[in-house]
């Protein structure tokens, strides 16, 4: 039987219209939320509220229909009303149905946010008499809405206005995203122009070539890439250093998206960084490389002639006379000269060339891709000329020269510390020969060097273990035939070695400062010594003591003279000291002042090896001086030069019209003490008479002397 045709039956229906109702009430009593109907009057009076009214609004339906207690717009929040009430007139001008978000004033005083929709019910003209819809609440959905905005316009707020750039490109170099710091930090107004001006960054961003793949590569391998710092161009092809940070963003299926990152402007740091390797790999003064930078290009000239099978040379040159500048005329002189002189160095030799201030008058330089040694002579005559150009500084003229010693790679060393060892060894040979010169090295520089080392070294020692002793040669009046002095002269006996000459030792005592402990010792000794013969013999014998330029050169000299004196008990005019007229050349003025100082104490003064120093005659008158020692050049040989013969004639004259002694060194023969006593000379001191003596034997020939 066809349902559809079945009769109608009254108590089917009845159940289906319960049941109907049944689910309807269910619905009501269970919905989240309050259905309800009002009428489109100004008051939108409600005329049906569900049961979901007391939990959405706190008010049970009762209070809401017909307005009774409250009116819903009353529950409305005040600001909101205006906006519903526009918002449902729009939609039922339009014939739509509404829908709006607003909220109202729960009956505990806490406020929630509502979604309405609803619908217009039409009379039989088709005017709105009534509204009929759902309200719910929505406030967690609000709260989700606001947190998730906030959100938005914080990390908006990060992105638009961080000082970082940041940016989104994909793999083959555009740019999807950058911030305003980015486009600003590459020249540009706007990140809408830095991304239309972009269609290959490697192109258009990065200077160095292969510099993006490089990027990209280290992205691909590990995922992200930190700390990437490379030069770009800016809009106007200016460039900064930049430091990148980034990493791959993938789909859900491992798909490549984009590149993501930030970008940081480090060009201060990076012209901080290499202001400060400027600074440690150059020299402050002068702008020239340093100490620090030498090994570096020495190394590299080096790798450069074992690559082209040619030859590089090390010059290691010392300004000769800056020492005396510097600590005479001060300082600032002292600057300005060596800027001078490293202008004049680096002019002077080619640009592929290195010149290098080691410090203080030392500079080195560097001489690379060189075929023909002749060109290092050549290089080196430059240099030396250049040098020796006259300076002016501060309106007073200077002229100095320098010494240079050169090594050449292979031939003298294979690395950079032998030849700049055996450069400076040249350098020395330089000095001793004259200054104003360049020396090649050579193997016998070598051993020289090695031998003067070690004599450094024993010298030092000797101090310490007292390995000196004095010998003393006699000194003759011509007119007596008798014994009126001696000269103490220094030897160094080592235990168990041979006797040392002073000739070996003297040079490197006054090169190194340790003339001025020897030459203090010399003089305790010698007063010791002439104070003892004095009470043993009761014979006064002066005794004469070298003083050599460094000593004399000690501002303190007159006062440890005074106290050796104190301290031994000798009459000062027992004591006298030789001055070499060489010592003159540093400064005549200090050199006439020392000697007046040492005159008031009362010791005898003598001018030892007259005239081969660079005195003039004049300055005589200003010595307050006792006796001239005429050098034994002079002497050795009157018998076949009849010149020396009028030279020293010339002095005898000279020094008796002053009042001065005049004592003849090295006399050796009969024809020389002859002769020289013929002309009255005063004095002679020489091996025709006595060598030199050791303290034993010396003091015996002052006893024979005696009887």
């Amino acid at each position: 039987m066809n349902p559809a045709s079945a009769p109608y039956q009254p108590e089917t229906s009845i159940v289906a219209f319960k049941s109907d109702k049944h689910m309807h009430d269910a619905l009501m009593h269970n919905l989240e939320g309050m259905l309800y109907c009002c009428l489109y009057d100004k008051d939108w009076t409600m005329v049906f509220v569900s049961n979901g009214c007391k939990e959405l609004t706190g008010y049970d339906p009762d209070d809401l229909l017909q307005n009774k207690h409250i009116s819903y717009e009353a529950v409305t929040l005040e600001d909101d009303r205006i906006m519903v009430r526009d918002t449902i007139n729009n939609a039922l001008n339009e014939g739509t149905r509404y829908e709006v978000e607003y909220r109202i004033k729960h009956a505990n005083g806490s406020v929630i946010w509502v979604l309405e929709r609803g619908n217009p019910i039409y009379n039989d003209a088709g005017a709105v008499i009534a509204l009929e819809g759902y309200i719910q609440n929505i406030a967690k959905r609000k709260s989700i809405e606001q947190s998730l905005l906030a959100a938005e316009l914080k990390y908006r707020s990060i992105f638009e206005n961080t000082l970082e750039g940041i940016f989104q490109t994909t793999a083959d170099g555009h740019y999807l995203i950058v911030n305003q710091s980015l486009a600003r930090m590459y020249g540009y107004s706007s990140p809408e122009e830095l991304i239309l001006a972009f269609n290959n960054i490697q192109e258009q961003l990065y200077v160095k070539p292969g510099r993006r793949e490089e990027f990209v590569q280290l992205l691909k391998d590990n995922d992200s890439v930190e700390k990437f710092e490379s030069l770009v161009y800016r809009k106007d092809k200016s460039t900064i250093w930049i430091s990148e940070n980034a990493r791959v963003v993938l789909d859900e299926s491992g798909n490549l998206l984009y590149y993501e990152g930030t970008v940081e402007n480090i060009t201060a740091r990076k012209s901080y960084e290499e202001k400060l390797e400027y600074q440690a790999m150059h020299d402050s003064l002068t702008g020239l490389p340093n100490r620090n930078m030498l090994n570096d290009r020495l190394q590299l000239c080096i790798n450069f002639a074992n690559r082209y099978k040619n030859k590089m040379a090390v010059a290691f040159l010392d300004l000769d006379q800056f020492k005396l500048i510097n600590d005479s005329m001060g300082h600032e002189v002292g600057d300005e000269l060596l800027i001078i002189m490293a202008n004049r160095l680096s002019s002077s030799v080619r640009e592929i060339d290195t010149v290098v201030r080691l410090g203080g008058d030392e500079f080195v330089i560097l001489l690379t891709n060189i075929d023909d040694t002749n060109d290092i002579f050549l290089s080196m005559q430059r240099v030396l000329e250049a040098v020796a150009v006259p300076l002016t500084i501060n309106s007073l003229d200077y002229l100095v020269t320098c010494s240079i010693g050169v090594s050449i790679y292979p031939n003298d060393g294979l690395d950079a510390n032998a030849l700049l060892r055996n450069a400076d060894t040249a350098m020395y040979k330089a000095k001793k020969a004259g200054r104003n010169n360049f020396q090649i090295y050579t193997q016998a520089l070598n051993i020289a060097l090695t031998e003067r080392v070690t004599l450094e070294y024993n010298l030092r020692q000797a101090i310490e273990l007292e390995e000196f002793i004095l010998y003393y040669q006699p000194k003759v009046n011509f007119a007596t035939g008798k014994i009126c002095g001696a000269e103490a002269l220094i030897r160094w006996q080592p235990e168990g070695g041979e006797l040392i000459s002073p000739l070996k030792f003297i040079n490197i005592a006054e090169e190194t400062g340790l003339i001025e402990t020897i030459g203090e010792w010399v003089l305790a000794t010698a007063c010791y010594k002439a104070k003892a013969l004095q009470e043993k013999t009761g014979q006064y014998i002066p005794i004469a003591v070298n003083v050599s330029p460094r000593q004399f050169r000690q501002s303190n000299l007159a006062n440890t003279i005074k106290k050796i004196l104190t301290v031994t008990q000798l009459d000062p005019s027992y004591l006298e000291l030789e001055i070499t007229e060489n010592t003159l050349i540093d400064d005549s003025t200090k050199f006439i002042e020392t000697l007046h100082s040492l005159k008031k104490i009362g010791v005898k003064l003598a001018i030892d090896d007259f005239g081969t120093g660079y005195s003039s005659l004049a300055y005589l008158k200003d010595f307050p001086i006792d006796r001239l020692k005429i050098d034994k050049v002079f002497v050795s040989s009157i018998e076949e030069d009849p010149a020396n013969k009028a030279i020293l004639k010339a002095i005898i004259v000279l020094g008796q019209s002053l009042g001065i002694e005049v004592i003849a060194e090295g006399v050796e023969t009969k024809y020389q003490y002859d002769y020289l006593k013929s002309i009255g000379c005063d004095e002679l001191q020489g091996y025709y008479y006595s060598k030199p003596l050791p303290e034993q034997k010396f003091e015996q020939f002052v006893i024979d002397q005696i009887r």
